[in-house]
């Protein structure tokens, strides 16, 4: 087994056939043929199925460790190249939507300026799906939703914002006003986030110390979406005050809920191996963006004294 046949492997499993694999691999269909065959030979499985197209069940299972190999491959190379000269190299970070769509932008610009030489890959996705790829090692590191409880991880907090109930202006709850205390959620219909995520985690605690029941109207694994069903006039929502954008207009209402705790996003990564050189400096151009940007928007607090500790039940 090589480097070469697992990172064919991974190919085929990116772009679908031995034909398209061969030209992302800027070589020829035999070769990605010829190293297919060995590594089958090798492992005794077929691992493509050549029929159907597409990978075997043994063969994603190849292609999830060979990820995490071909990864710290190029972890190392980065390592080595950083450390007597600038800093260069590629990083892998995940990042939920919500913060995406106002961290990212100013993050990459001051990433280009602090580390012209460090290339930074940026997956979108829920907590629940991005922690899981970080501890295989398919990411170096990801911007989650606390709380995330894993020995496996170093978790920094980087910044808390407020929590906040969103609805159509048709909404029962608005005639209430832009603040009313969590004991009127109480067995109210509500768009929640799936038991089990972060979210719903913080909800359900929060109601569970004001003695008072959350009842899903419907259950939907995305912050985002959560907001645009509220906006349509669908139900009303809980979610994070990045979840509405300042600029953005229309027939809905913010409103408060005093005694909602402010949401925690953190940067996580895998405590060993040590993190790489680019993902360090990526983690450092994220503080110094937090720290100086986020006082621009409602609702965010980055000032360490302001974020609250956060522990996973």
């Amino acid at each position: 087994m090589d480097v070469r046949q697992l990172a064919t492997l991974v190919a085929i499993a990116d772009h679908g056939t031995f034909s398209a694999a061969a030209r992302a691999l800027y070589t020829v269909q035999s070769n990605v043929s010829g190293h297919i065959a060995r590594l089958e030979k090798e492992l005794g499985v077929v691992l493509v199925d050549r029929s159907q197209g597409g990978l075997t069940d043994e063969g994603a299972r190849v292609v999830e460790r060979a990820r995490r190999i071909l990864n710290e491959i190029d972890d190392i190379a980065a390592d080595m190249s950083s450390r007597n000269s600038e800093v260069s190299g590629q990083t892998r970070i995940g990042v939920i939507g919500t913060t995406a769509r106002w961290l990212m932008p100013k993050f990459l610009s001051q990433l280009g300026t602090d580390y012209p030489q460090v290339r930074v890959i940026v997956q979108e996705g829920a907590t629940s799906s991005l922690v899981p790829n970080v501890l295989t090692g398919q990411l170096n590191g990801a911007i989650v939703h606390l709380p995330v409880d894993d020995p496996e991880l170093v978790i920094e907090p980087l910044f808390a914002e407020d929590l906040l109930l969103l609805a159509a202006d048709s909404h029962p709850l608005v005639a209430r006003g832009d603040t009313i205390p969590l004991a009127d959620l109480d067995e109210v219909p509500l768009l929640l986030p799936p038991p089990g995520a972060a979210l719903r985690r913080v909800l359900e605690r929060a109601a569970a110390n004001a003695d008072i029941t959350l009842r899903a109207q419907a259950e939907v694994d995305g912050v985002r979406l959560l907001a645009s069903l509220a906006f349509e006039g669908f139900g009303a929502a809980i979610v994070p005050a990045t979840a509405v954008p300042t600029w953005l207009e229309g027939s809905f209402h913010r409103i408060t809920v005093p005694e909602l705790p402010r949401r925690v996003v953190a940067f996580a990564r895998r405590r060993r191996p040590s993190a790489s050189a680019p993902t360090m400096a990526a983690l450092e151009s994220l503080r110094e963006v937090t720290q100086v940007h986020g006082h621009e928007l409602h609702g965010i607090y980055p000032d360490a004294a302001a974020i609250p500790s956060t522990r996973a039940p």
